[in-house]
């Protein structure tokens, strides 16, 4: 693995600077590799290659960006062990996990990216108008390190397909499995340039790339924090920003919904990858009448599940990420029950057992008010509150108090009526009991939850501009 080069111009080249960014296993608190971090000078670097390649590379036709999306699948696929250990290293997560349910996301995304651009329509006439969708040009990629690998599938794949070139930057937190990925793509064998990657901290070279006056475009996924100032940096030269952030998805059990799985499903997919997914249904709404019986539900979900280090194959979640969010989470623990959460089970420090990793007790809350930090703020941790609502407009409003617009979840016997509530949630997605991936669904979120779509036709739709061509057709 190339730890102490970048990828730029097709090439691994040597960093212009000597800073470095250490990697820490979450799982024993110990060094585990040491990487490259970019300086402003890189980052002029890899957009420099990134602009030299676009006029070919958008020029390029539909059957070549098939063949080469085509062929990063073959080269990812013969390389899945390889980033999974990545992935157990970098963030812990247990290497089944990190293999099942890691691994498969850009296989789904770029099959689809696939199946859409054979599609696609980038031209049409509109009377005597010819409308045409063309690539916007250079895009940086700042990608985050909870679920690295889908986060930079669902960029790379619709820049290739768009014709755009990239300058992807990883997560200084995840930063090996993006080294592989850059390998893979070495191997895909695409035209130098339309693909680099530069390893760096987001205040510097995630500042660089999103400032850069050559830089078309920037995807950005990540906190609304560094969101936020990813967009105020980027201001100056007016280029277009996409940007996919936090969350706080509330998950409603309609009053006929069975409780039993309804509570059971809210609490594993709310913990899955550590609770570290930005649309985890965190808030989970129940009736009034039967919280306690909810409680002693998720209770019972939340002891279910084994918490160890990424070797143990019986281990269900591993560590949080890092130190930082170690804290955080503890923060939030700890302030949930001062403020009067009553804690059903978990709390705070280390599972029994374990003196040392980021490794967090799967804790769930009742009680929750909606003025409580555990239910406003994004924990991203293996967090739960179950808030009581009085009726189905109680539960919507509750749903709807948050200056995220992520996702929400809806729980019922009776489809209908959760498609009303679907209608009235102002969330970018809803999940309606717990269906399966769609990778063809549009992803993204409303308010501070971001701006934009990834995901099939509508995140290809994002890396392309619109031009307008009058009197193309004689009248």
């Amino acid at each position: 693995m190339h730890t102490g080069q970048f990828y730029v111009g097709g090439e691994w080249v040597d960093p212009l600077g000597s800073e470095r960014i250490t990697v820490v296993d979450p799982a024993t608190e110990e060094p585990c590799a040491e990487v490259a971090a970019a300086g402003p000078s890189d980052i002029d670097r890899a957009v420099a290659a990134a602009r030299a390649a676009f006029p070919d590379f958008a020029a390029s036709t539909r059957e070549q960006r098939l063949a080469f999306l085509e062929s990063f699948l073959r080269a990812y696929e013969q390389r899945a062990d390889d980033i999974a250990h990545a992935l157990s290293q970098e963030m812990g997560a247990p290497f089944r996990f990190a293999r099942d349910r890691h691994i498969p996301g850009p296989v789904r995304h770029f099959r689809k990216m696939i199946e859409v651009l054979r599609e696609f329509r980038f031209e049409e006439m509109r009377g005597t108008t010819l409308v045409v969708r063309e690539p916007i040009g250079v895009c940086g990629l700042i990608t985050p390190w909870n679920w690295p690998l889908v986060q930079i599938a669902c960029k790379l794949a619709p820049a290739i397909a768009a014709g755009c070139t990239s300058v992807l930057k990883p997560s200084e937190v995840s930063p090996l499995s993006g080294l592989i990925i850059a390998e893979v793509l070495h191997e895909a064998g695409l035209p130098p340039g339309v693909c680099n990657l530069v390893n760096g901290t987001g205040p510097v070279a995630g500042e660089a790339l999103a400032a850069h006056p050559d830089v078309d475009m920037v995807s950005f996924t990540g906190s609304t924090r560094a969101g936020i100032r990813v967009a105020k940096v980027a201001a100056d030269t007016v280029k277009r920003v996409h940007q996919e952030l936090g969350g706080k998805s509330a998950n409603i059990v309609l009053p006929d919904a069975d409780l039993e799985p309804a509570v059971t499903t809210g609490v594993l997919v709310c913990f899955k990858n550590s609770g570290q997914s930005c649309n985890a249904p965190t808030r989970l709404l129940v009736p009034a009448a039967r919280q306690e019986e909810a409680a002693a539900i998720a209770k019972r979900a939340a002891e279910s599940l084994r918490v160890g280090p990424a070797a143990d194959p019986a281990a269900d979640l591993g560590p949080v990420a890092n130190a930082v969010q170690f804290e955080r989470v503890q923060a939030f623990i700890q302030r949930g029950m001062q403020e009067g959460a009553r804690l059903v089970t978990g709390g705070p420090g280390r599972p029994e057992g374990i003196n040392r990793g980021y490794y967090v007790r799967p804790t769930v809350f009742a009680d929750m008010r909606s003025d409580m930090a555990i239910a406003r703020e994004e924990i991203f941790g293996p967090v739960i509150g179950i808030q009581p609502y009085r009726d189905v407009d109680d539960a919507i409003a509750i749903a709807n108090d948050s200056v995220y617009g992520l996702a929400a979840y809806v729980q019922s016997a009776d489809l209908d009526a959760a498609r009303r509530v679907a209608a009235r949630l102002r969330t970018g997605t809803v999940q309606v009991n717990y269906p399966a991936i769609d990778p063809g669904a549009p992803f993204g979120g409303y308010r501070q939850s971001g701006n934009g779509r990834e995901y099939a036709e509508f995140g290809l739709a994002e890396f392309l501009e619109i031009k307008a061509v009058l009197g193309y057709a004689a009248a």
